[in-house]
């Protein structure tokens, strides 16, 4: 059975460059189902593609591939590498992307090991120096997909070698000092709401928690967080599908509300509400 492959890349949808990887994966292996993470990634920016492959692995069927790019070294002298967990087979530069899922992995005392991609026997016959999702990931990718659990080992081996030093990427996490937690906003979503780096789970007693906003001299008290968009008709904190605190308006948009000073702002929780900010 084909693997399902998921693509995440900083390319956008204004040109043809997933498309071309798309037209790559489907003439190896045409019956794999191929989702879209995203093509949104913020331009280069390699830490916000590890944050929405976080936020997306956990639903991913078992044994999926991801191949993420985003690639500003491309052609460079990064390495191509290959990651594999428990759960996943992860495809892409060696610049720190794929490195918080092999942390988490080891973190659960479960395997993660990278392979550096050096034999080009499995790439197109042509590579781009600007193109590597097209020319390398991709037909990696698709090729992988193609392979049952007792080929993979052999496979990888065969495609290159055990790469011990991967490069790592520590994704900014929230704060905890002094029985309150200190984040920022990682992630703008289609509607506006601003995700930040507050997991749910680090707010021991939502009920009883409190969320301010410091904009710059400014600090906005929201009280409790929400339980949903709709409880409240004006700015709220609540905790998205994907288990971080978000700032959201119903039927609007924080990040209208705050526009650029939407990535300055610095979200702090504390565990029991006051009637003013400190």
């Amino acid at each position: 059975m084909t693997r399902p492959i998921a693509l995440l890349t900083d390319f956008g949808l204004d040109d043809t460059y997933v498309a071309q990887m798309k037209a790559v994966l489907a003439g190896i292996a045409p019956d794999a189902l191929v989702l879209d993470i995203s093509h949104a990634v913020r331009p280069h920016d390699i830490a916000h593609g590890a944050f929405l492959l976080e936020t997306a692995l956990p639903v991913l069927p078992a044994g999926t591939v991801v191949i993420a790019v985003v690639d500003p070294g491309v052609g460079g002298e990064r390495a191509a590498v290959v990651l594999v967990t428990p759960r996943t087979i992860l495809v892409g530069p060696d610049n720190g992307i794929l490195w918080p899922q092999a942390a988490a992995a080891r973190a659960a005392d479960e395997p993660a090991d990278f392979f550096e991609l050096t034999n080009s026997g499995y790439w197109r016959d042509q590579v781009s120096n600007t193109f590597h999702g097209r020319d390398v990931f991709a037909p990696v990718g698709a090729r992988l997909a193609l392979a049952g659990d007792d080929e993979l080992n052999a496979l990888l081996s065969d495609m290159g070698r055990p790469l011990e030093a991967a490069r790592r990427l520590e994704l900014e996490r929230a704060a905890e000092l002094d029985g309150k937690l200190r984040g920022r906003v990682l992630h703008q979503d289609r509607f506006g709401n601003l995700v930040t780096n507050i997991r749910g789970e680090q707010i021991p007693d939502p009920g009883n928690a409190a969320v301010l906003v410091e904009d710059g001299a400014r600090v906005l008290e929201l009280g409790a967080p929400a339980r949903t968009y709709s409880q409240y008709d004006h700015l709220v904190a609540l905790v998205g599908s994907a288990g971080y605190l978000e700032l959201a308006i119903p039927s609007g948009s924080a990040a209208r509300l705050f526009g650029a000073r939407a990535q300055t702002l610095q979200i702090t929780v504390r565990t029991s509400r006051r009637t003013s900010p400190e």
